[in-house]
């Protein structure tokens, strides 16, 4: 961000007022296992905001952590491709007249990408910094199903396809910690991930969350949670395995303190950071070590 903008880039995480097929009775009514009530927009603005408003609020806050004039909006909850064309085009342009937005981000799901849709996206891509993140979370079908994903592989991977064909950023989402997946799983999807070369990878640890259903799943199966180290080891592992060109955009997560059951240590996020470049410095490695040429 600093090399393309010639400085620090903030995003502003808003409520574009979308929901999900996963919730709306379309695929399902409850989403992903995992998900919150706010479709993991927990620490967003209210929906019944305008966007400007939302922007504006965002904004204010930021200003207060970072001194910079360049903002993304960054379009967080639900599933931000999941309406007629013509409303997300005017959401998203009332996001880029707002004052030093100078890029949007879409975080949605890989089946709610028409080719109305993706011509939108190249539209945007013209004009503005853009890119669009996909919730893969794994590659395993069986936790797909588990966790109530709601798409196949193929579908993701075509949609993949279509945005590289338009040249549009794509950030994979993965979630470390998925119930049944061992260290062997999860460096598969860290590989599948590298070999797909996308311009970005969002990785975290699984949050169990109160008034959700994984909740629910985990006071009655109390299945394997990581440990602090045995994710800070994993991570390092993962970015070995991961291509060079990848950029990283998260390594660890924000669960929202009153609402996350386990693991409280994500809450530390610094700590987390701070001992994985400890660990990597200790291996004396980095990312794309290990990684395929």
């Amino acid at each position: 961000m600093k090399d393309f903008f010639g400085e620090k880039a903030i995003k502003l995480s808003i409520d574009g007022g979308f929901t999900c097929p996963n919730r709306d009775g379309t695929i399902g009514v409850r989403g992903c296992i995992f998900c919150s009530e706010r479709g993991s927009g927990d620490f967003n603005s209210e929906s019944c905001k305008s966007i400007s408003e939302q922007i504006n609020e965002q904004r204010e806050i930021m200003s207060r952590k970072w001194k910079s004039s360049t903002y993304i909006a960054y379009f967080q909850s639900y599933t931000n491709t999941y309406d007629t064309v013509e409303n997300l085009r005017k959401k998203f342009n009332e996001a880029l007249i707002c004052e030093n937005i100078k890029g949007i981000a879409i975080a949605t799901r890989p089946d709610c990408i028409s080719e109305e849709v993706l011509e939108l996206l190249a539209e945007l891509n013209e004009k503005t910094f853009l890119w669009v993140e996909l919730g893969l979370q794994t590659i395993n079908n069986s936790t797909a199903n588990l966790i109530r994903r709601g798409y196949s592989l193929d579908v993701f991977e075509k949609t993949a396809k279509m945005l590289k064909t338009k040249n549009i950023r794509t950030v994979i989402h993965l979630i470390m910690g998925l119930p049944g997946e061992d260290r062997e799983q999860m460096l598969k999807n860290i590989s599948y991930v590298s070999a797909l070369r996308p311009w970005g990878v969002k990785i975290h640890m699984l949050h169990i969350l109160q008034n959700t259903d994984l909740a629910k799943f985990y006071l009655n199966t109390h299945f394997n949670v990581m440990s602090h180290d045995e994710y800070v080891e994993l991570i390092c592992d993962s970015l070995e395995l991961l291509n060079e060109d990848i950029v990283i955009h998260r390594l660890t997560g924000d669960g929202k303190k009153s609402d996350l059951i386990e693991p409280r240590w994500t809450l530390n996020k610094l700590k987390v950071l701070s001992d994985i470049d400890k660990e990597l410095k200790k291996r004396n490695s980095l990312q794309g070590k290990y990684a395929p040429l």
